[in-house]
């Protein structure tokens, strides 16, 4: 009976192992042609790669079992922007190797999915999105051009577009899933909330498109709406702001309008990785900081609840109150007995 037990706990095991290899397969495919959608160099190389956030993700919940549904993903975006086979399959080597580096240094600093914590929003742009998106970019772009489908004097271009599509799935796609995976339908939140909540988004995309449409450099424009996200939802508030303001970005560098315009292929990917690794990492810091302060006042409070709950039991006939925000001697003074009533009298 044991034995039929076990079996069965470890085909649901494997069926429910199966089904997340393949979600993630149809993920990863499905958001690769999105982020095609804006390619610049030879039809597959894109300054957003949303697969990468998602590869990510998967390696944080589910554990390196994940790395083969990456590299199919990767591989039938691939197989069918050539060049050919052997270059197909060392970029899929790349683009699997990337994100698994990422998630082992993540990993290996403590890195909690919460990303409530301070050091949690540094590793993930600086360790996983800005340094392990490294390897995918150079493995991709030197293939390319050891095999001969792009020119030598191309590779820094192609690889500063490869970097910049890699660490921007990581920073825009990441946070966005891991808050989602939390996220409950609010009840009972007043109206004005949700008005604020309408505001700064419909504020963050409309600033960001005059800011990627105009000559005048105003792209630090955007930066008080992160700050505003950041204090008032957290990250909740935070990565839908980051994801705004970066794919408007993005398109404008794709299109090269506004501060884009009249720049190389390369500067165009100097300004747009350093804007977007500025509104992430602006935005994930403060929601971190903030986060940690409010946690750190919940706690607070109940050391308080708990510390008045045993000076009460402590003394039930008499009455203690904390000292927060009055300046009542501490500890409170002791009623009078009859004696000291009758002296102070006389």
């Amino acid at each position: 009976m044991s034995d039929d037990r076990a079996r069965r706990e470890r085909l649901r095991e494997y069926r429910a192992v199966g089904l997340r290899l393949a979600a993630v397969v149809a993920a990863y495919y499905v958001c690769a042609r999105i982020g095609l959608q804006q390619e610049l160099v030879r039809g597959q190389v894109t300054p957003f790669w949303p697969p990468t956030g998602i590869a990510l993700v998967a390696l944080m919940l589910w554990g390196l079992r994940m790395w083969p549904a990456i590299a199919l993903g990767a591989f039938l975006v691939n197989v069918a922007l050539g060049p050919w086979i052997v270059p197909v399959l060392l970029i899929v080597a790349g683009n699997t190797i990337a994100p698994v580096c990422a998630y082992l240094l993540l990993r290996r600093v403590g890195f909690r999915t919460e990303l409530d914590r301070l050091q949690d929003a540094l590793a993930l742009v600086f360790l996983a999105a800005l340094g392990g998106m490294v390897i995918s970019a150079t493995v991709g772009t030197g293939v390319l051009v050891a095999f001969g489908a792009l020119p030598s004097d191309a590779f820094w271009p192609t690889w500063s577009v490869w970097w910049t599509g890699d660490a921007m799935g990581a920073l825009a796609i990441a946070p966005l899933l891991l808050v989602a995976r939390h996220a409950r339908w609010p009840r009972g939140v007043p109206v004005l909330r949700w008005v604020e909540a309408v505001a700064l988004l419909g504020g963050t995309a409309a600033v960001t498109v005059v800011a990627t449409h105009t000559s005048v450099n105003l792209l630090f424009l955007v930066v008080p709406f992160l700050i505003w996200a950041a204090f008032r939802f957290q990250l909740a508030g935070a990565a839908p702001c980051v994801l705004i303001a970066s794919g408007i970005a993005i398109y404008a560098g794709a299109v090269g309008s506004g501060p884009f315009a009249a720049h190389g292929l390369l500067a165009k990917m100097v300004i747009l990785q350093a804007f977007n690794g500025t509104v992430s990492l602006t935005a994930l810091l403060l929601s971190a900081i903030v986060t940690e302060r409010n946690h750190t006042l919940r706690e607070i409070e109940q050391v308080c609840e708990r510390l008045t709950e045993a000076l009460s039991r402590l003394a039930p006939d008499e009455k203690f109150e904390l000292p927060y925000g009055t300046p009542e001697p501490w500890p409170p003074p002791r009623p009078e007995g009859r004696d000291q009533r009758r002296q102070r009298r006389r």
